[in-house]
């Protein structure tokens, strides 16, 4: 569960890693490569950002659980995808009320920043399946899916 959220934190950190051309990130090809083990990657074709998903099951579910891709708007995957980091900060930055094996470290997702919507479909994803496994709710209904 530890090597779970911290694999996640690492990931959505590293999201942010973009500042010259913020507004052309969703223009970008995004390339989406899955490995052995439940990893799932994705990264710009300038390598401006990249993230790494890593956790036993995670791909599983998002394949047989998760809805399709593009079922949601690149809007509302953005929104609920700021709504879910900041209570996740927020839990990182409370290790004596919250958790810390599950919130080790804060996310750094920058609502301005265009990630285009593959990195927000798998972000969002992430999240409803982790607040599912872990039974933590970060913001509003969680999706039972």
């Amino acid at each position: 569960m530890k090597k779970c959220v911290s694999i996640l934190i690492v990931v959505l950190t590293v999201i942010a890693c973009s500042t010259a051309s913020q507004n052309n990130i969703a223009s970008n090809n995004n390339v989406v490569n899955k490995k052995g083990n439940d990893t799932v990657r994705i990264a710009n074709d300038s390598l401006e950002y990249e993230v790494i998903i890593i956790d036993n099951g995670f791909n599983t579910w998002l394949n047989s659980r998760a809805l399709p891709r593009h079922y949601y708007t690149l809007n509302y995957l953005e929104n609920k995808n700021y709504q879910y980091v900041v209570e996740w900060n927020i839990r990182a930055s409370q290790p004596n009320r919250y958790n810390p094996n599950l919130y080790e470290m804060t996310i750094d997702y920058q609502p301005q920043i265009r990630y285009g919507y593959e990195v927000n479909y798998l972000i969002y994803n992430y999240m409803i399946y982790f607040q599912n496994t872990y039974k933590q709710k970060l913001a509003g209904y969680v999706p039972q899916r």
